[in-house]
């Protein structure tokens, strides 16, 4: 029996799981789907292994989150540096390398580049990025603090200074003081893929933050991001917990001082419960919904899913190594339904097709809140995203197209069901600006004993900092149960 159950082993649940043996525990890590890592998954079809979402991997330098796991648990797994990260494709190409100061200095090149306004600007975010970069590394650095870590905090103030005068601002405020199309290009096409709204809305702390993202231990996964999930799944069990893969939950009911948690397979009964899951997902599990995941469920809902492509293409198509590109077809038109996509290329040195081809994931935001989706039809509309998503691969990726030996098509429904994601939503609640932003930034405990985790609570938004959370929520279940 144990006393914690783990609900979803996507990054947030397997980063609680590992803190909670970290700590002693021996939790029960339970998951719907046969395989771990939800929206930072590597599923299989037809004899073809996909990402199932097309992303970048932060966090895997020497000192980094990633980095301390791998190490701490010996966890098998092989990361490789990629070096350029990504090819941004938008009537202009610029290509983001490994060294940050690299990467300014080519913007700097760029015809009419404001080169001292672009470099003030770039200053102005690395101080951030340096300020908040920290907490991804650290855990213990982010709420519920103890006396040591607002100690730590304390002596880190003058690194907080810069913060202030932005917080509750926009991006674009600082973008339209430098007046640079291509900056604003690259801060639309980042910010699209990590705080999950345009860059012009929002919130300039947490978005200047994320365009450091790129360049803060970013690796590929040999074999996929699939084989870190299953790492720290095993790492889970080594440590004294155990996996309940294929198991979906189906109630979870009060009992006495305990929760109940009933599967399709037994009945259990834990003192406390992480779960990375929607609101929405815990509200049809039967708890009731309270004012706080009311309020979180409508900001979710604001939020994205993804519109997906799954190719297989033939070897020769970019270099060796795992290739990114990001492409628009219109700067001027919202970085959505096809204009933008994000393609993520296998590495050509790793088994992903039955045929030993190469595996290429593609995806485009999708709104999926019902004010702005209502009366229309599904199937026609995502035939439209689609249609839009081939011709901005033609426009800007030709060579791709050319290469594709066949492809699978995906809508929310579709990621839904390969990656375990209700409606397939995808990156959380968009970040933009307000001072909201700061009002949860400790972990969600809306019933007592049941603490969220995931990418829809601070920080969230990516694999790093959705295991960054998952630690986070289980510094809170040890505290309970202490």
């Amino acid at each position: 029996m144990s006393d914690v159950i783990v609900i979803g082993a996507g990054f947030g649940g397997l980063g609680a799981a590992l803190a909670l043996v970290e700590a002693g525990h021996r939790p029960l890590l339970l998951e719907s789907l046969k395989y771990p890592g939800g929206c930072a998954s590597t599923f299989e079809r037809g004899g073809d292994r996909f990402e199932s979402g097309a992303t970048l991997f932060s966090g895997f330098d020497e000192g980094q989150l990633f980095h301390r796991i791998i190490e701490r648990h010996a966890i098998s797994v092989e990361t490789v540096p990629i070096d350029p990260l990504v090819e941004l494709r938008a009537g202009f190409t610029l290509t983001v390398p490994r060294s940050r100061g690299l990467f300014v200095d080519s913007l700097c090149r760029l015809p009419s580049a404001p080169v001292e306004k672009l470099r003030g600007f770039f200053a102005t975010q690395q101080r951030v990025a340096d300020a908040l970069w920290p907490l991804f590394d650290d855990p213990a650095l982010l709420p519920p603090f103890d006396l040591k870590m607002i100690a730590a905090h304390l002596r880190r103030a003058g690194k907080y200074l810069p913060l202030l005068s932005l917080m509750g601002a926009p991006l674009g405020r600082l973008l339209d003081e430098v007046d640079f199309e291509p900056l604003r290009i690259f801060a639309d096409a980042v910010c699209q893929i990590t705080v999950q709204t345009p860059a012009a809305e929002a919130e300039a702390p947490l978005a200047l933050a994320a365009l450091d993202y790129f360049f803060r231990g970013t690796r590929h996964v040999r074999g996929g991001i699939g084989e870190l999930a299953w790492g720290m799944a095993r790492a889970v069990e080594r440590g004294g917990g155990s996996l309940g893969f294929a198991e979906r939950v189906a109630a979870i009911e009060r009992r006495g001082t305990r929760w109940h948690v009933r599967t399709r397979k037994r009945e259990l009964d834990a003192d406390a419960i992480v779960a990375n899951l929607l609101p929405s997902a815990l509200h049809a599990l039967g708890l009731p919904p309270s004012r706080s995941t009311r309020a979180l469920d409508a900001r979710v809902l604001r939020g994205w899913g993804a519109a997906m492509q799954y190719r297989v293409v033939d070897r020769d198509v970019g270099g060796a190594s795992a290739h990114h590109l990001e492409l628009v077809a219109d700067p001027a038109r919202p970085f959505q339904e096809g204009n933008h996509v994000f393609c993520s290329i296998s590495a050509l040195d790793e088994e992903r097709t039955r045929d030993g081809l190469r595996t290429v994931t593609i995806s485009t935001h999708v709104p999926l809140d019902p004010p702005r989706t209502r009366g229309r039809d599904d199937a026609a509309y995502f035939a439209g995203v689609q249609d839009r998503m081939n011709a901005t691969l033609s426009l800007r990726a030709p060579e791709l197209v050319a290469a594709t030996r066949r492809t699978m098509t995906a809508s929310p429904r579709t990621f839904e069901r390969f990656t375990g994601r209700p409606r397939g939503l995808v990156g959380g609640i968009p970040r933009v600006a307000g001072l909201w932003n700061y009002a949860s930034l400790s972990p969600r405990e809306p019933w007592p004993g049941i603490v969220l985790a995931g990418d829809s609570v601070f920080p969230g938004q990516s694999t790093l900092a959705t295991t960054v959370g998952g630690y986070r929520a289980a510094a809170v279940i040890a505290d309970r149960l202490r």
